[in-house]
């Protein structure tokens, strides 16, 4: 098909069992649709960033890079130091590549502690402008 572009998947990658469950959900659809996928880390950034934290984000995001090389799944890694909330780096992403599709990792939270703690999740859902695909992480053992 001339003229067709590859469907564009974006995930966001986080050290969680949600944030496993969505990217090796987002992992699964890409090579599905061949699509290319987006992965997007965002830090904070600034003094209070931790680190130790950061390099292991940066050793799970280059073991990231060699997985899906072997796999042959055309990808973008990008990591952001802004100081935006994640949820908006991965919407502003989302938008600015023009993505197809969004792959969020939820967990599930009472009523209560949403109405607490906010939900990154549920910002993702009503602000996207394009479908996004919610993906619970499996049941601890």
């Amino acid at each position: 098909m001339e003229g067709t572009e590859r469907m564009r998947i974006v995930v966001g990658f986080l050290r969680s069992p949600e944030g496993r469950a969505a990217l090796q959900r987002a992992v699964e659809e890409a090579r599905l649709r061949d699509a290319e996928l987006l992965v997007i880390h965002s830090f904070k950034g600034g003094p209070r960033e931790d680190e130790g934290e950061m390099l292991a984000y940066r050793e799970e995001f280059e073991r990231l890079e060699q997985q899906l090389n072997s796999e042959g799944i055309s990808y973008s890694l990008r990591e952001f130091v802004r100081g935006n909330a994640p949820d908006d780096d991965l919407l502003q992403a989302a938008k600015d590549e023009n993505a197809d599709m969004i792959v969020i990792g939820i967990r599930r939270r009472s009523p209560v502690g949403k109405l607490v703690l906010g939900s990154n999740a549920q910002d993702i859902l009503l602000q996207a402008d394009c479908p996004v695909l919610a993906v619970k992480a499996a049941p601890e053992d």
